[in-house]
Parts: structure tokens; C-alpha cells; sequence
């Protein structure tokens, strides 16, 4: 394979498991293309092509020796250390990293309107979901600015090895996982959630860790209600001010990845039950699915920086 074509499946597999719906997808993809034709001959030089076919900010070719990919190294954050990892094993043709690096990492803001399509699929009002994140997604933006992003594409390019990422479409394909364990299960209580998530290996590993599912707000007993997987995908965590228009909306449970302290607070006020499933474990549920899907294609696969690997058929 090439390095083209991993980040091509990458993309595909991303729209396949898209919460939104692949008729969402289709429609943003129309949109940005017509956005595009609008500009004029200035603009159009600033654009972001990608975005024309790629639906998700945060994924991108990084740099592309062109060689031929027959052997990858995949992490869920990757530095300069990852990519020297890489230099030392030897014959790793692509490094992959989950968490976004270069412009993908400096445009990671742009993915998060993924969000309030999910939270309307979910019941919450569109309009009230745009507002309450836009805000949010700013913020994100803002504090995203510093930060020196192309430190590892350059460590990349200096010992000549590819480097992609892949956050959004590895993200979607854990949620739509779970999306359909969760259906399958049918938990009634928070308590039987816990129970639940722990039969998946991943979260058993993160378990032996001291990071397996926990109740951030809530408790084991609580009825779980209306189940959500609002914060499994979309970039980063969304807008505190979200989870009373999800009250309102009739939501029970929001299944995450991940929550600060504000957020939980606000949860808590509103009475909706959160459990973290866990970051890193859960990062990895979509990154297996990525990886099995390379490996049946003939790549050799390696994992570091966090991922648990686990097969599936």
C-alpha cells in the first residue's frame, strides 16, 4: 500500500461509521465544494483542498516519502521520541499517530461541528446545539493556537519516514462499536453499563491499568435512561453548557472518552449520568478496527505510545 491509501481507507471507514449518517456527510462534503467555487483566485490558494474529499480536519498526510508501505508503527500521541522509535526499530515505512500533529492538530477545531449533528440525531434541538458549541469550538481554537505544532513533521521528514494521522475516523469507528455493543446490551442502570463496557478487552486491560470505566456523575443504581455516545467522537470535549438542553431533551446517560471537572459539575446539576469508558482504551477500540482492516490488506503492524491491541475477526 501507499501511504495515499491508508489515509484514503482511513477517511472511508471514518464516513462509514459517521454517527451522522453518511446522507450528513455527503451534504457537508456538497457544502464545502460549493463553499470553495465562492471564493475568489486569493482565497482559493489558502483553502484546504482536503477538505473537498476529507470530511475530518484533524486527519492528514503529514509528510509522504513515497515509499512503498508494507510495515507501520501507530501510536495514539506521537512526538519527536515516536518517530525516532520508529528510526531506531528500523523498516517502519509510516508512522501513524491517533492524536493530530501539524495542521491537522492546528485545525482541530473544525471537526467539533460534528458534534451538534450527533446531539441532534440524539434529540437535542440543531439550533440549540450550534449555539451552545460555537463558543466552545473558539475556545478550542484559541488555545490551540501556541502551540508549536510541526515539531514532529519536521523530526518526520528530516529521517525521511511518513507520518499521517487519523483522530476523527478511528473515533467514529469506536463510537459506532459501541453504539451497537450498547444496543446489543441493553444496560438498564449505570451499574449495568459498568458491567457491560468491562466485558470488552480493551477495558478489561485498562481495568489491570487503574483505568478502566468509571461513573463520573451519578451512581451504579441510577436508571440509565436515554444512553448517548456524544463524547466519544468530534474532536475534543464539547460545551459545559450542553448537558441541560440534553436533560431537556430527554437524554438519560452520556457515554465519553473523557471529562474535566467543569463539565462534570454540570452534568451532576443537571442530573445526567456520565460514564468515562477511558481515553486511551477507548482510543484504542477504533484504532484496532483501523489496524485489523490494514493487516487483512498485507501491512505489517506494530503499536506504541498507549495503544492497547487487540484482534478482532
Amino acid at each position: 500500500m501507499t501511504t495515499q491509501s491508508i489515509y484514503n481507507l482511513a477517511v472511508k471507514m471514518g464516513i462509514t461509521a459517521d454517527l451522522r449518517g453518511k446522507d450528513k456527510v455527503k451534504k457537508y462534503l456538497k457544502n464545502q465544494k460549493q463553499k470553495y467555487q465562492s471564493l475568489n483566485k486569493e482565497q482559493k490558494k489558502e483553502f484546504d483542498q482536503e477538505k473537498l474529499t476529507n470530511p475530518y480536519s484533524d486527519t492528514r498526510v503529514l509528510f509522504d516519502s513515497q515509499k512503498s508501505v508494507k510495515k507501520i508503527l501507530m501510536g495514539i500521541d506521537t512526538d519527536p521520541a515516536e518517530i525516532l522509535l520508529a528510526d531506531k526499530l528500523g523498516e517502519i515505512d509510516l508512522v501513524i499517530s491517533h492524536h493530530p500533529e501539524g495542521y491537522a492538530l492546528a485545525d482541530l477545531s473544525d471537526v467539533m461541528h460534528l458534534q451538534a449533528d450527533v446531539l441532534a440525531k440524539y434529540g437535542v434541538p440543531i439550533n440549540v446545539a450550534e449555539g451552545v458549541l460555537k463558543e466552545r469550538i473558539q475556545e478550542v481554537a484559541r488555545g490551540i493556537s501556541p502551540i508549536n505544532h510541526n515539531r514532529t513533521v519536521d523530526t518526520a521528514k528530516l529521517l525521511n519516514i511518513s507520518l499521517m494521522c487519523a483522530h476523527t475516523p478511528c473515533d467514529n469507528l469506536a463510537a459506532d462499536f459501541l453504539e451497537k455493543f450498547l444496543k446489543k446490551e441493553n444496560p438498564e442502570t449505570v451499574g449495568e453499563i459498568i458491567k457491560a463496557l468491562k466485558k470488552i478487552p480493551e477495558y478489561q486491560e485498562a481495568v489491570k491499568l487503574k483505568a478502566g470505566p468509571k461513573i463520573f456523575s451519578g451512581s451504579e443504581e441510577n436508571q440509565a435512561g436515554k444512553i448517548v455516545l456524544t463524547e466519544i467522537t468530534g474532536g475534543t470535549e464539547g460545551a459545559k453548557e450542553i448537558y441541560e438542553k440534553m436533560a431537556n431533551s430527554g437524554i438519560g446517560t452520556v457515554i465519553g472518552m473523557h471529562q474535566g471537572e467543569e463539565h462534570r459539575k454540570e452534568a451532576q446539576k443537571a442530573h445526567i449520568n456520565v460514564v468515562i469508558a477511558g481515553h486511551i482504551s477507548s482510543d484504542s477500540i477504533g484504532i484496532n478496527l483501523f489496524l485489523d482492516e490494514l493487516e487483512k490488506k498485507g501491512v505489517q503492524v506494530m503499536v506504541c505510545s498507549g495503544v492497547i491491541r487487540v484482534k478482532r475477526k
